[in-house]
């Protein structure tokens, strides 16, 4: 090719990756339903979007390279703290039959489908036992189901690659060797190939250790740091045996996630950024490398393929891995009904197909182009269906609103009752005895040292919360919290307004959702409760009392939306309204008295 072409080529990748993810943010569905089908079209109907090309055959190194920075990132947001239980067993099991059932089904089928022999399906069926959680993840965020299944299908993406990747190697060096004839399988390459990306995992975590904790890299450096790591650490241990990097990778960010000495961020905009650049790369690139040619011959083998995985293979692992388990029924349904493939799949089979083909394996070729449909297939399923799925089986995390309110001054539980009396689940934390007193008093148990855990710990979240009002009489307090909570919440931070002209150390120079508006900050809403306002709730049908302000409406489905410095809040028929009523005016009775009993 030439640099013109390259140039090209490389521009229009990036464009691809960049620009399919941006319309599928508008459109509301998967990325990968339209990075899929851009990258098979780029590479069917132009001749400079294709990696063997652009970059050659160290395109399979930089595939894995690649998914390895993707599983750092993945290993990140693992915390052990909710490994355990339910989903700690249905992890473990679902590891253990999706491996199994998947490989052996794949194994079986893939003979009769295909016309393929059985050292083949041997290879197909093991690449096609991963899912990812650059498939799972998205999917996740789009449908929102309970923490529960979020937390098994999660761990169950991230873990399962790694161990896919290692059975991947350990088969393909089999078939090289001897065609996994009796005695070909190493179990013992299997098991070393896990050593030495444990080995590897724990020397990636120990030069993070020194590069972020003992040479205090700022946040520019310190993400260099991570990159340059990771790449070290996978390469080395790819050389050593392949694949091996994948754990590697995801073995050191499970570890710089859950050990306190490293104090990861919980979020990572320029790594996430890139991550995300990655997968729609590496997702056109490898997508591009499938011809329409090499897909027409297997494409009603590969429907059936993808029919018995979705429909009988996955339900069935699920059944057996969430059998007596705390997780619902719906929930298990569920389970059974996530098992898209990625970007794992995906690359081992551009890795190990191509050299297989070349090495005289009969039908090696189909590898990639059945893996490929598969992908495309599941993605598809699953992404147009998850969602509704998740709606019928009842596991989709409420809408219902369920506020966490700092502060335990008098108008602040008075705010939280009346939130109540409006429907709204309200929980409450305090600093003071006195102020848990009160809040215990009025008829709700305020929250334990769990928001304290997360100030510490910016890798913690707050689960369940929809929202947070920092309500304190501190402002800094409120200013400082607010921004540390802002990446540990699923929802909003808003703090209340700080008296106009007072000093502070913080609350003047941060930012954020401030709540009532400039009318209404903490001490005058203070001030008119002491003198006898208080919050009521109507029906929004009805029009406020004279002197009322608005100060919350709770939407018909139970969302709630607080009038905040950027304007009032609108309400609609069926909402519910929060007001803040006015000071009763002081009786003139009294003096009146006092005047008849001394005409003086």
């Amino acid at each position: 090719m030439s640099e013109d072409q390259i140039l090209l080529g490389l521009a229009l990748t990036v464009a691809l990756a960049v620009g399919s993810q941006i319309l599928a943010g508008r459109l509301r569905i998967p990325a990968l339903i339209v990075l899929l089908p851009a990258g098979f079209t780029a590479g069917a109907l132009t001749d400079v979007v294709h990696p063997d090309r652009l970059i050659g055959e160290d395109f399979s190194a930089l595939v894995s390279l690649s998914v390895a920075l993707i599983l750092y990132d993945a290993g990140l947001g693992l915390d052990l703290r909710h490994l355990k239980g339910a989903t700690r067993k249905a992890v473990i099991r679902l590891l253990l039959f999706q491996v199994a059932l998947t490989w052996g089904a794949v194994l079986a089928m893939t003979p009769s489908l295909f016309g393929v022999p059985a050292a083949v399906a041997t290879m197909l069926g093991v690449i096609l036992v991963v899912s990812g959680p650059t498939v799972v993840g998205p999917l996740l965020e789009h449908v929102r189901p309970s923490d529960g299944v979020r937390r098994v299908l999660v761990w169950e993406g991230s873990l399962i690659d790694a161990v896919g990747g290692i059975l991947g190697a350990v088969v393909f060096h089999s078939l090289l060797s001897g065609g996994l004839q009796p005695g070909h399988f190493r179990l013992g390459s299997f098991l070393g190939g896990i050593a030495v990306g444990l080995l590897g995992g724990v020397v990636g975590a120990a030069l993070l250790w020194l590069t972020l904790r003992q040479l205090r890299l700022g946040e520019t450096l310190g993400t260099l740091a991570q990159l340059a790591v990771v790449v070290l650490v996978a390469a080395c241990c790819d050389a050593v045996y392949d694949d091996t990097g994948l754990i590697a990778a995801i073995v050191t960010g499970l570890i710089a996630a859950n050990v306190p000495a490293f104090d990861m961020p919980a979020r990572r905009p320029f790594f996430e950024t890139l991550v995300r650049l990655i997968i729609g790369l590496l997702f056109v690139s490898i997508s591009a490398t499938v011809t329409p040619k090499s897909l027409v011959p297997v494409l009603l083998p590969s429907l059936a393929l993808i029919a018995a995985l979705v429909l009988v293979v996955r339900p069935l692992v699920a059944l057996l891995s969430t059998l007596r388990t705390d997780l619902r029924r719906g929930e298990r349904a569920f389970v059974g009904w996530m098992a898209p493939r990625g970007i794992v799949a995906a690359s081992t089979a551009t890795t190990f197909a191509g050299t297989l083909t070349a090495k005289g394996l009969d039908d090696a070729d189909i590898i990639l182009p059945v893996t490929f449909l598969v992908i495309v297939g599941t993605v598809l399923v699953y992404g147009l269906t998850a969602r509704p799925m998740a709606g019928r089986l009842g596991v989709v995390r409420s809408t219902r609103a369920r506020p966490l309110l700092l502060g335990g001054q008098p108008w602040v539980v008075d705010l939280a009752r009346a939130l109540r009396t409006a429907g709204v689940d309200v929980l409450m934390w305090a600093g003071s005895a006195p102020e848990r007193a009160r809040i215990e008093a009025a008829g709700i148990e305020p929250e334990a040292g769990e928001l304290m855990a997360v100030a510490a710990d910016p890798q913690a979240r707050l689960e369940g919360i929809t929202s947070v009002y920092l309500l304190t009489d501190d402002d800094d307090f409120n200013a400082l919290v607010s921004i540390v909570l802002r990446d540990s919440v699923d929802g909003p931070v808003y703090r209340v307004g700080p008296p106009p002209g007072t000093g502070g150390t913080v609350a003047p120079y941060t930012s954020g959702e401030t709540l009532f508006g400039p009318g209404l900050v903490r001490h005058t809403v203070a001030a008119r409760h002491r003198d006898g306002a208080r919050f009521q709730v109507q029906p929004a049908s009805a029009p406020p009392p004279p002197d009322h302000d608005t100060v919350f409406v709770v939407r018909r489905d139970g969302r709630l939306q607080p009038a905040t410095e950027g304007g009032p809040v609108t309400a609609a028929e069926g909402d519910t309204l929060v007001l803040l009523g006015p000071a009763p005016a002081p009786s003139a009775e009294p003096a009146r008295s006092r005047r008849e009993r001394d005409p003086r």
